[in-house]
């Protein structure tokens, strides 16, 4: 099918502001109509606002602007701004009174309305208000839009990627993000099961609620109740005023328990009955406290094979496990190398004010080809380390340490079965340390921990030198 150009005429109505008036008047409501349609705006009349606001509400009309009567039999005009108000914020209103009912249009500005009119009034300074009203209404929906990426990219950027395990990971966060269900994320370490957590967070409703973070892990399991539940003045010896616990520190927002599959068994019955019946009694309290949190629970362990061996209540798991997370490890996606070393190089070079700007092509593809058994979390440590270690903009394939090359302690390990003697150790030591340096003799001899003069000595003892080489470094 090819390009179909819009009539002129067409496309001048398509862009015209949409107005909807609304007024039980004949007279009234085709005196607004005529004139706004005379200042080339797109008119809805309504005598009923009950039938206008069925009409806005199912978006059949998508209005940029309302004026409306607030004397009308039906629906009082007070209802209807705060109905349309409901759906959308951003909506202006301009209300029409008589003059005896100045106290209703201040309660009309109160309810959300952008500015009233009384009867009798001039088309001119109709129109006044009408232009401002829809120049600030557009600039509203602007901002809103605006605010809106600025939170999804705000969240996005925390988990970077464009391989499609992580398209898929940010499709199914976008999906559950709105709801209160409680979530599972599971995966290796260092894959980033927290800031998975926090993404989920900052897209919901709840994102202007606290989200509160604690590691199953790092805290004994007697200290862990209290922190999570809190604890009544007096309860025990030093409990010299009341303490929140986390879940009434997350109270309309979320809670993030990392490594549950740690939490004591003891301490799982007291969580599930959180996690039931949405109450929580801290201790020493004779009370429950009702709590309004999301809970995100994650591991790296198999909670599966946990409950097999009697270390997980199943109960629990099938409470946390209503939308379950599995995060990809990052060999899985190779892609998103390049992109993660690019972020983090710029995070670390701007926080230690380094000369680091970029990776060369073949360093990209080193980083890329590595196993990253720590994930992200090792990748950001040594793009850290090389960022700290630069010494010009660009780092290289040579500044990379890689797994495979051969370090001092497995060389000395492979030789150690031969039963070699001192002097066939230092032999080779100081042969391996020449060839990984790439004989530079300063380097090597700072790694061996002896000076220059030493190190010629020794190649010379070896045989590795000639006189006329010693000769020449002497003279230097």
């Amino acid at each position: 099918m090819g390009w179909t150009e819009i009539p002129e005429k067409e496309h001048k109505w398509l862009t015209m502001p949409c107005i909807v008036v609304i007024d039980d008047e004949n007279e009234m409501l085709k005196l607004l109509s005529d004139h706004l349609r005379q200042e080339n705006h797109q008119v809805y009349p309504f005598r009923s606002p009950v039938e206008a606001l069925q009409k806005i509400l199912s978006h059949d009309i998508l209005p940029d602007l309302v004026i409306t009567d607030l004397q009308m039999p039906d629906l009082p005009g007070l209802e209807l701004i705060k109905r349309l108000k409901q759906k959308d914020s951003t909506l202006p209103i301009i209300v029409i009174t008589a003059f005896g009912s100045i106290q209703s249009a201040v309660d009309a500005i109160r309810r959300g309305a952008f500015d009233y009119m009384t009867k009798p009034f001039k088309l001119s300074e109709l129109s006044l208000i009408v232009h401002r009203a829809l120049e600030v209404g557009r600039l509203a929906r602007e901002n809103m839009i605006l605010r809106e990426e600025l939170k999804k990219q705000s969240s996005k950027t925390l988990l970077l990627g464009k391989s499609k395990p992580m398209r898929d990971l940010m499709n199914l966060i976008e999906r559950i993000s709105g709801a209160n269900s409680n979530v599972l994320i599971t995966g290796e370490s260092g894959t980033g099961k927290e800031i998975v957590a926090k993404t989920i967070h900052q897209l919901s409703p709840r994102r202007d609620k606290p989200f509160v973070a604690i590691n199953c892990t790092a805290i004994p399991e007697t200290l862990l109740e209290s922190e999570l539940f809190g604890f009544a003045k007096g309860s025990f010896t030093g409990a010299d005023r009341r303490k929140l616990g986390l879940f009434e520190e997350a109270q309309g927002g979320t809670l993030f328990l990392d490594e549950i599959g740690d939490m004591e068994l003891g301490l799982q019955a007291k969580l599930l009955r959180v996690l039931q019946e949405k109450k929580i009694r801290p201790i020493g309290d004779t009370k429950d406290v009702e709590i309004d949190v999301r809970v995100i629970a994650a591991t790296h362990k198999d909670l599966r094979k946990a409950i097999r061996e009697g270390l997980f209540r199943e109960d629990l798991y099938y409470r946390l496990n209503v939308i379950p997370i599995l995060l990809p490890p990052l060999r899985h996606r190779k892609e998103d190398i390049p992109l993660l070393a690019q972020h983090f190089l710029q995070k670390y070079a701007s926080l230690n004010q380094s000369p680091a700007r970029e990776f060369s092509p073949s360093a990209l593809v080193l980083l890329s080809n590595m196993p990253w058994p720590g994930n992200v979390r090792e990748l950001e440590n040594l793009v850290e380390r090389l960022v700290v270690l630069a010494q010009g903009p660009v780092i290289t394939e040579a500044d990379i340490p890689q797994p495979d090359r051969e370090e001092p302690q497995s060389f000395l390990a492979q030789i150690a079965h031969q039963l070699p003697t001192l002097d066939e150790v230092e032999k080779q030591y100081i042969q391996f340390v020449l060839a990984k340096t790439g004989g530079k003799k300063d380097q090597a001899a700072q790694i061996l921990g002896i000076n220059r003069r030493t190190l010629y000595r020794k190649e010379r003892e070896y045989g590795w030198i000639t006189e006329d080489s010693e000769t020449t470094f002497l003279e230097h």
